[in-house]
């Protein structure tokens, strides 16, 4: 590889002569786009990252923001170099605060092909999306750290594999088998996201019909309340061809986030989960749901959000983990966004969890609703256990067909302007379309601060 790439602006990215890193940019042909891509060689001692090195990755995240393209980052790193000691983390910092400086304003991603220790570790949690492959690793403190501090023996794949990262920490986005298919997932994901702040994402041609009805998506909602069903196939109905790219799939799945097209336009979606959890949201969905919403507000992708939730899950632990600031995360998120936003509710919408969801409170701009949707501070089973707890079984049952009837139809709400409309299911796809194509135009002046305070 030659040491410097040149852009056809003339821009220039200088490559390590000396060290793991180099950096070019490169054209993706299946996602016909530039982006800034950097290499982590994991052969060049074990890719442990030297001041030079941690300074390529520094200069082509400045590229990449300079040129308004994405950031790509392709990391097999041991950690910062031990043998150059506070030089190597002095780099590692200089690295670090580049990409921060690329937060919503390009999209920045990093692929680990294999480990990703401590401070490099750390870079993947700067990234917008993750995408391991089957045989990398990732963590900050190491097992060797772990056995000496708790005395517990634990190998790397257990702490920091891709299944803790895609089950339980949440910092996998995809798990692939390898290289060409993290290379294909990118591609895939690009196609959803524009190349910076500034513009919106690419079309994609369909011949699927704006006006297309989903009859298919009311007849998967079961007649009990309490009963199941997978939300994924109400968003493929949805959807242009059926298609559905979800990210974070295996973490806090009682919440969906993916990307879809309508129309051949990008849209982002966060759904409940019926068939996890019942739906609830507990912290990780709440943190999984927020920082999707906020990434979609950053780089100007509609957001849809489907209702189907009890409510936030109860339990002592949750809350002194921190379920209210966490929940809060996802109020600011939906508060904050300023992109075109159409909820439907689909079923259970009650308590917090109805406002936490896009509700009209938060701001959205269509709020629709099927007649099986139920609005609520709670279901007629909850309000019976409070308020009928000394009345006899058959007075219970008729409070709760009494409240079912007069508090839980979606025809109460829209009324009184809670919900703008209540539509049949068949004509969801349909008017989802024409929401967002009258909201294509849509912009809002934003308050002048030097920024907010997101909830962590």
């Amino acid at each position: 590889m030659s040491p410097v790439s040149t852009l056809s602006s003339g821009v220039q990215l200088q490559h390590a002569v000396k060290g793991a890193a180099s950096a070019e940019v490169r054209f993706l042909e299946n996602a016909n786009r530039h982006v800034v891509w950097v290499d982590i060689d994991a052969e060049y001692h074990r890719g442990a990252l030297s001041a030079e090195a941690s300074g390529v990755i520094a200069n082509a995240a400045t590229i990449a923001l300079n040129q308004r393209i994405p950031l790509v980052l392709a990391m097999a790193s041991s950690g910062a170099d031990i043998l150059e000691g506070i030089a190597a983390l002095h780099g590692w910092g200089q690295a670090a605060r580049a990409i921060a400086n690329c937060s919503g304003v390009i999209p920045t991603f990093t692929i680990v092909t294999g480990p990703a220790v401590s401070g490099p570790a750390l870079l993947i949690g700067l990234s917008d999306f993750v995408i391991m492959t089957a045989d990398s690793y990732a963590f900050v403190s190491g097992p060797t750290m772990v056995a000496e501090f708790t005395g517990i023996a634990i190998s790397n794949e257990d702490l920091g594999g891709t299944d803790a990262h895609a089950k339980q920490s949440g910092v996998a986005s995809l798990v692939v088998p390898d290289f060409a298919a993290a290379v294909e997932s990118l591609e895939q994901l690009l196609s959803f996201i524009p190349n910076n702040v500034d513009e919106l994402a690419p079309h994609v041609g369909t011949g699927d019909p704006s006006d297309r009805l989903t009859p298919e998506a009311g007849a998967l909602i079961p007649e009990s309340t309490t009963g199941s069903y997978d939300v994924r196939k109400i968003i493929r109905s949805i959807a242009d061809d059926d298609y559905l790219f979800e990210v974070r799939e295996r973490w806090a799945s009682n919440v969906i986030t993916a990307f879809i097209t309508i129309d051949g336009e990008s849209v982002g979606v966060i759904a409940n989960q019926p068939m996890v959890l019942a739906g609830t949201l507990d912290i990780p969905a709440s943190q999984k749901a927020a920082r999707f919403v906020s990434f979609c507000d950053a780089f100007n992708i509609p957001l849809l959000t489907l209702v189907d939730t009890p409510g936030f899950y109860p339990g002592k632990d949750l809350e002194w983990r921190g379920m209210i600031r966490h929940g809060g995360q996802l109020v600011f998120a939906y508060a904050r966004a300023t992109v075109p936003r159409v909820c439907i509710i689909l079923r259970k919408s009650y308590g917090g969890a109805y406002i936490v969801m896009d509700s009209k409170t938060m701001g959205n701009d269509l709020c629709l609703a099927w007649p099986t949707a139920e609005l609520a501070v709670m279901g007629a089973g909850q309000a019976a256990a409070i308020l009928q707890r000394r009345a006899t079984p058959e007075e219970r049952a008729a409070f709760e067909t009494d409240y079912t009837e007069r508090l839980l139809n979606p025809y109460i709400a829209a009324e009184r302007g809670y919900v703008d409309a209540v539509i049949n299911p068949e004509e969801t796809r349909r008017e989802i379309s024409s929401a967002f194509a009258m909201l294509r135009d849509k912009r809002e002046r934003l308050m002048p601060r030097k920024h907010d305070n997101t909830p962590l």
